[in-house]
């Protein structure tokens, strides 16, 4: 039995060889195939990823830089207004000392307003400038986002629809319960005393209520 199988093999040697490499050739080719095939996937995988990335990473910069602008544009309108309307009052004020000061029948000896004091009167701007600016930007940035972090950005939006997304801004901003819009142009007052000593001295307090009794009655003013 043996003899007639070897037999049968010598007499179809060559078919068994040419079939033998065709088969390993096939499964070699496939095993060559399904590598590259799953190097392939691979690739395209973390390409994709890295493309989602990038493009999450676009979107959320893009998002970001609009948010910023609105934050900036809207916070350097307010304190603009805050600046001029605290500078003007200060200013009045000031004038109204020193109109005070040089009236008649009052003595230059004893000023109401001296240098001194006016120096540290309008030092209270510095507030404005420092601690109310960085706080009026924290609770800008935040009610921009409650208003424009729903919008997508690709969304055009309208002049009506913009000066709606600004109304809504405003309305969260000035309606806020966190501090009132004073507080960012002025201090509160034992902050300034804990801050600033001579801010908040007694010459300093009674700048207002004199100038508006004197103000408030002229004709005694002109006796």
């Amino acid at each position: 039995m043996f003899s007639s199988v070897w037999s049968f093999i010598k007499r179809h040697k060559r078919k068994f060889i040419f079939t033998g490499v065709v088969v390993g050739g096939v499964y070699v080719l496939g095993k060559y195939a399904q590598k590259k095939m799953g190097e392939f996937q691979e690739n395209e995988a973390t390409e994709y990823i890295a493309q989602a990335r990038r493009q999450f990473h676009f979107e959320s910069n893009q998002r970001t830089c609009n948010m910023t602008g609105f934050t900036r544009t809207i916070v350097a309108v307010y304190s603009t207004c805050m600046l001029v309307v605290l500078l003007r009052v200060q200013l009045n004020i000031i004038g109204g000392y020193l109109y005070l000061d040089h009236s008649v029948g009052k003595s230059a000896a004893t000023p109401l307003a001296p240098p001194e004091v006016q120096q540290q009167y309008l030092s209270s701007i510095q507030h404005l400038l420092g601690d109310g600016l960085i706080e009026l930007m924290t609770v800008v940035k935040k009610a921009v986002q409650s208003s424009l972090g729903g919008v997508p950005l690709k969304q055009s939006l309208s002049l009506l629809e913009l000066e709606q997304q600004l109304s809504w801004i405003r309305a969260e901003v000035e309606a806020g319960e966190e501090r009132p819009m004073s507080w960012y142009m002025l201090a509160d007052a034992e902050d300034a005393l804990a801050d600033q000593d001579l801010l908040m001295n007694d010459q300093v307090k009674e700048f207002a209520a004199n100038v508006y009794e004197t103000f408030s009655a002229p004709q005694e003013l002109q006796k």
